[in-house]
């Protein structure tokens, strides 16, 4: 008789089955019943709706979002095939988004379908889809997208309405930038005679400096016969000047957020102290944070370390046969990384202090840094030698946020742009909170992203003579929440104080940071 643990072990065999196919939304037929309850008790799979599932971990704590965030859109793709085969797609705006990059998971995602029912099915975690009643556009004017039905570029443009010009300022900017001519747009805009929307696409397109877009929308529907009255439908206008044609909506994105929430971030930053005349004291002042920086950074990514286990790394009295007695080898490990990536962070600063510019220093030395960060954890097989290559080439997702980060090839189209925008920025503020907030949004490694963009952080307040200043561990929660209204809702007025008020404490002249005793 089989026992509970083998039974265990073939309801994930059949589970693994499915996930090897690519399924993440599990309907109830697709297991027995048996291994369908068992895989639910033992937490492996969580319920959705009736007679829908997605695979979860046991070890989940109860709420833990993370699941789902990363299931959302592969989940809703497979459920309306189900429900309504290949008659339905995404509403224009949320396509827009989707186009411009944003796969941020929505509170809600808007559907049309013919036989939709006009009204909203709960998801998990206060998600829903509202199925619209309403007629399908043209089969040219829709596509699909990683298994999403959606309109096209040009089609959600024609469709959208005034204020999510207002509302997702940056997607719909984003969008704009990936047009080289106004060609497929007028294909919507004539057949239609849309005069109202071609007026504020051109208004829109003048907006982001495409003159001569605007120009032809304007000439084309003149000439069509309809009277065209050019109004620009966004709030403000930025000095920015976008390429001919972005190579992808992710490196677009990096522009455009880094213009529109600077002068929030310069607005809620303390002043610059300047340069230190003194190079080695500063850098002994950068030393004397090393041990509360370890601790509070570590902390906060889940590890278990103790002072005591980061001075013995520090001081070469680390043995990592012998740490095994005294903490998970997977900490001690990250501990040693930690002081490596650290040595390495110090001399990216020296060559800062004598005047080496910070933002190049940054491109050149993040790679070591990151090296260092694993090189232990790969000598003890803890982590693939394959994962110091470089950037990740798999999918990664943040626990709890609904942020999704973009896709690998992706991540090499907008890491160039964001060093661009990090070496031509002049302010010290914006390149210290921008560049940790943009690097996390990116999110190129797949592992080392949060300790990567605190050491950014601190590499560029030394840029600017601010002291070392660590995120302790207590403010976990807050700290989190300001990046997540940042990544989530484009709102980087909450992360920015929250920097700007540990670096003014620091100035002050409180503490970096308290550690336990011991």
């Amino acid at each position: 008789m089989a026992t509970p643990q083998e039974k265990l072990a073939d309801s994930l065999e059949a589970l693994k089955a499915l996930q090897d196919r690519g399924v993440v939304a599990i309907r109830t037929a697709d297991l027995s019943r048996t291994h369908r309850e068992r895989l639910v008790k033992n937490g492996f799979l969580k319920d959705v709706m009736k007679g829908w599932y997605i695979p979860a971990s046991p070890n989940e704590d109860r709420g833990e979002t993370t699941a789902w965030y990363a299931s959302f859109w592969r989940f809703c793709a497979a459920y309306l095939n189900a429900r309504f085969g290949d008659d339905w797609c995404i509403g224009p705006e949320q396509s827009l988004s989707l186009h411009a990059g944003n796969l941020t998971v929505p509170p809600q995602l808007l559907v049309r379908a013919p036989k939709g029912s006009n009204k909203p099915t709960a998801l998990l975690h206060g998600t829903s889809i509202f199925d619209m009643r309403a007629t399908m556009p043209g089969a040219g004017d829709i596509m699909t997208m990683d298994g999403l039905r959606v309109y096209t570029p040009a089609a959600a443009l024609a469709h959208i309405s005034a204020g999510y010009f207002v509302q997702q300022a940056t997607d719909a900017r984003t969008a704009l930038a990936s047009f080289t001519d106004a060609s497929d747009i007028l294909a919507q805009l004539l057949e239609g005679g849309h005069s109202v929307i071609a007026g504020r696409l051109a208004g829109a397109f003048r907006n982001i400096g495409r003159d001569r877009i605007a120009d032809d929308i304007i000439g084309a529907m003149n000439a069509a016969g309809y009277k065209v009255r050019e109004t620009d439908p966004f709030e403000n206008r930025f000095d920015i000047a976008l390429p001919r044609r972005e190579i992808s909506p992710h490196a677009g994105r990096i522009r455009l957020m880094w213009q529109t929430m600077r002068e929030a971030v310069i607005d809620n930053f303390p002043p610059v102290p300047g340069l230190p005349n003194d190079i080695d004291a500063y850098l002994k002042r950068v030393d004397d944070a090393y041990v509360a920086d370890a601790y509070h950074s570590l902390s906060i990514e889940g590890y278990r370390v103790s002072p005591a286990l980061i001075e013995r790394v520090r001081s070469g009295g680390w043995n990592p046969d012998a740490e095994k007695e005294d903490c998970d080898h997977r900490d001690a490990m990250a501990a040693r990384g930690y002081y490596q990536a650290f040595e390495q962070v110090k001399n990216s600063i020296r060559a800062i202090l004598n005047h080496e510019n910070p933002s190049a220093v940054a491109d050149r030395d993040h790679g070591s840094w990151y090296r260092e960060l694993f090189a232990p954890s790969v000598a003890a097989g803890l982590v693939k030698a394959s994962d110091l290559a470089g950037y990740r080439s798999g999918n990664v997702y943040i626990r709890r946020s609904m942020h999704v980060p973009p896709p690998p090839a992706a991540v090499r189209d907008a890491m160039p742009v964001f060093f661009e925008m990090l070496e031509g920025e002049d302010n010290p503020a914006v390149r210290i909170v921008l560049g940790h907030f943009i690097f996390v949004y990116i999110h190129p490694y797949m592992d080392g992203n949060g300790r990567m963009g605190r050491f950014l952080m601190n590499v560029m307040l030394a840029s600017a003579g601010y002291p070392w200043t660590v995120v302790p561990v207590e403010q976990r929660d807050a700290y989190m929440d300001t990046l997540e209204q940042a990544s989530a809702a484009q709102n980087i007025v909450p992360f920015a104080r929250f920097v700007g008020d540990l670096v003014a404490d620091r100035l002050a002249g409180a503490p970096v940071a308290g550690v336990p005793s011991g």
